[in-house]
C-alpha cells in the first residue's frame, strides 16, 4: 500500500527527533566522505604471468532485482568493462587472459526512510577466465556478488548517490571481487600455489 505516513496508531507512528536527525546526518556524511578505492592508486598484488588480452561482458539478460533504479544493458556492460580494465589493464607478465563476465542481476538502490528502511545495492555475476593463445577456458562459472559497502548499512546509498556513483560503486567493487577470485587460485595465472597473501585477497566490501 502506497503511503508517505506510518499511522496505525501512536506505537507505529514515525517520530524522527533530534537524537535520529543528527545520527541520519553523520550517517550521510559518511556515505558521502566514503569513496571507493582507485586502483591506479593503489599497490596491486602480483599477478604472475597475467597480461589482460580483451575483457568480455554479458548484460542484455541482466535481471533487475527490486526495488531499483534503472541502467541499460549498455550502461552496465560499458561501466563493469572499464572498471575491469582498470585494474587489470598495467599487468605485464606476458600471458594473455580474458576476463568474461556475465551480469546475472543488479540493484540500484532507491531512496528508503534512514535507519528504517534502506535498500541496498547489489551488483551480481558469473566470472570466467580464458588463456588468449591458444583459447583455453581455465575456470568459472564463478558467481560473485558485491554490495556497495558497510558505509550503507545505515543509510542506504540512494539517498545521497544517483544512480551512474553507484553503479560506478558496484562495479569497481566487482572488479576487485574478481581478482580475489583470480588469486585464490593462483597456479591459474603462473603463480605458486599458496601464494597469494590473504590480506592481499580481501574478499570485503569497501
Amino acid at each position: 500500500m502506497a503511503t508517505t505516513e506510518m499511522q496505525k496508531g501512536p506505537a507505529m507512528t514515525l517520530k524522527m527527533n533530534r537524537r535520529t536527525f543528527g545520527a541520519t546526518g553523520l550517517a550521510a556524511a559518511s556515505v558521502t566522505a566514503c569513496s571507493v578505492s582507485d586502483p591506479l592508486d593503489e599497490e596491486l598484488p602480483p599477478m604472475g604471468d597475467f597480461e589482460l588480452a580483451f575483457t568480455v561482458v554479458v548484460s542484455e539478460n541482466a535481471k533487475k532485482i527490486p526495488p531499483t533504479r534503472n541502467a541499460t544493458p549498455e550502461q552496465l556492460k560499458t561501466v563493469l568493462t572499464t572498471e575491469i580494465e582498470r585494474r587489470f589493464g598495467d599487468y605485464r607478465g606476458g600471458t594473455g587472459y580474458v576476463i568474461a563476465l556475465n551480469i546475472d542481476g543488479y540493484a540500484l538502490a532507491p531512496p528508503g526512510i534512514p535507519i528504517v528502511l534502506t535498500p541496498k545495492s547489489i551488483l551480481v555475476v558469473s566470472a570466467n577466465l580464458w588463456r588468449a593463445n591458444p583459447q583455453e577456458k581455465l575456470a568459472g562459472p564463478e558467481q560473485i556478488s558485491t554490495f556497495e559497502g558497510a558505509e550503507t548499512l545505515l543509510l542506504g546509498s540512494g539517498l545521497v548517490k544517483d544512480a551512474d556513483e553507484q553503479l560506478q560503486t558496484l562495479c569497481r567493487n566487482m572488479a576487485k571481487k574478481v581478482q580475489s577470485w583470480m588469486l585464490r587460485n593462483p597456479t591459474l595465472i603462473g603463480l605458486p600455489a599458496g601464494s597469494a597473501p590473504p590480506a592481499r585477497i580481501d574478499d570485503t566490501d569497501n
